[in-house]
């Protein structure tokens, strides 16, 4: 039985606002002779000092709806938003509070910063721009489907991607609908939609059905598309080839991954694949230190040459542990799992070299970073800063 099969067999399927059925989430299984399992934490030779500077409770969190609301960064500021509609700023070095706000909808997606503008999705299908500076709701635009993606702006257009596949540029200034692409969700998916990458005047989106689009942001008119993963198999489980994670870009190279599928290495300026590796990942991709690192759904953690020259080194200690998105922060690298451990790794040879226990709920949400501090937002709404250096 394929690897993407056993994994999705024992998952909770749900219909979705357009009807299409989707996969809910990590799950857990009680046979204890199951290969999927997760591994057990060993000890490991802890070579780096995480220190604790600052944490504060936001809302519920990410709430029950599987969500995965980011914090955004604009300046010396740290916005976060919980799922009950809590939204907060705090200066990132103090974790000082400088302003909190609630508005009346269920959140969903976010935070997307630009500017002045805080962008965020709800799960009826609403996208707001809150103002950065108080937490005042500048607009509300309702859209047909769920927003669990980060909204991403360029300072002229909004763009928007909601579960029902389709992207949206909307206007940022007042939050009138420009123009509408809808990528054709295929019968059943993942839950979840990944964020725009927005580049200048254009923009590179992942969709379900397995491209990677890149975008005219005015227009929403298609410069290339990318195949990342072809789906294949009898069943409709064996076909999912969703591409729900983050992007990266780095320079005018685009790294993506889809689940039952390949991570791939892209030129933005005409679309070209660079290169391409087989993989399954549903959070993402990260570039640091020369490498593109991946999550595979089964926990191994994988290090690629960005030049294409293949692996660079592996990490299988933490197989089946329903990783987060690998996050660079200074000369490592740390994933998070559904126990709430954020585990550090070399970037040099993903040697394992701390972990800290973070949520006791689970850590979903990307991570962020600048220079040594990580920045982690559990499920239950602790948003926590981490100072990470070596041992002396």
């Amino acid at each position: 039985m394929p690897r993407g099969y056993r994994w999705l067999i024992a998952i909770v399927l749900i219909m979705n606002l357009t009807a299409c059925i989707t996969i809910k989430g990590w799950f857990q299984v009680d046979d204890d002779d199951d290969p999927t399992q997760p591994a057990e934490l060993i000890d490991i030779d802890e070579t780096i000092k995480i220190k604790k500077l600052w944490s504060h409770g936001v809302g519920d969190g990410q709430g029950d709806g599987f969500y995965k609301i980011q914090p955004g960064i604009g300046g010396d500021v740290i916005y976060v938003a919980a799922a009950n509609g809590d939204i907060e700023a705090f200066d990132k070095r103090s974790g000082k509070s400088l302003w909190d706000a609630e508005v009346e909808l269920p959140l969903s997606g976010g935070v997307g910063v630009y500017g002045d503008g805080l962008l965020l999705g709800s799960s009826d299908g609403f996208v707001l721009k809150v103002d950065a500076g108080n937490g005042e709701v500048l607009w509300t635009t309702r859209l047909n489907g769920e927003v669990m993606s980060t909204p991403q702006s360029n300072g002229e257009i909004v763009l928007v991607h909601t579960l029902d596949g389709k992207l949206q540029g909307l206007d940022f200034t007042s939050g009138e609908i420009i123009w509408t692409y809808d990528s054709n969700v295929p019968v059943l998916t993942l839950r979840g939609s990944s964020s725009p990458v927005v580049n200048g005047d254009a923009a590179y989106v992942g969709f379900a059905n397995g491209r990677v689009q890149a975008f005219d942001i005015d227009s929403g008119g298609i410069l290339w598309e990318v195949r990342v993963a072809i789906p294949q198999g009898r069943s409709e489980i064996e076909r999912v080839v969703d591409i729900d994670g983050s992007l990266s870009l780095v320079g005018d190279e685009l790294f993506a991954a889809s689940y039952q599928g390949r991570i791939v290495g892209i030129n933005v300026s005409d679309g070209r694949k660079l290169w391409q590796n087989d993989a399954s990942s549903f959070s993402g991709v990260s570039q640091g230190f020369g490498n593109v690192y991946v999550a595979d759904e089964d926990g191994t953690v994988y290090a690629y040459q960005r030049s294409g020259q293949g692996e660079r080194w592996q990490q299988p200690a933490l197989a089946y542990r329903g990783l987060s998105r690998p996050t660079p922060v200074s000369s490592y690298l740390a994933v998070a799992d559904k126990e709430g451990y954020v585990h550090f790794m070399s970037q040099v040879d993903g040697q394992m070299v701390g972990r800290v226990k973070a949520d006791g709920d689970g850590v979903r949400a990307d991570m962020l970073s600048e220079d040594n501090v990580l920045y982690v937002y559990g499920n239950s709404g602790d948003l926590i800063a981490y100072e990470i250096k070596p041992k002396d």
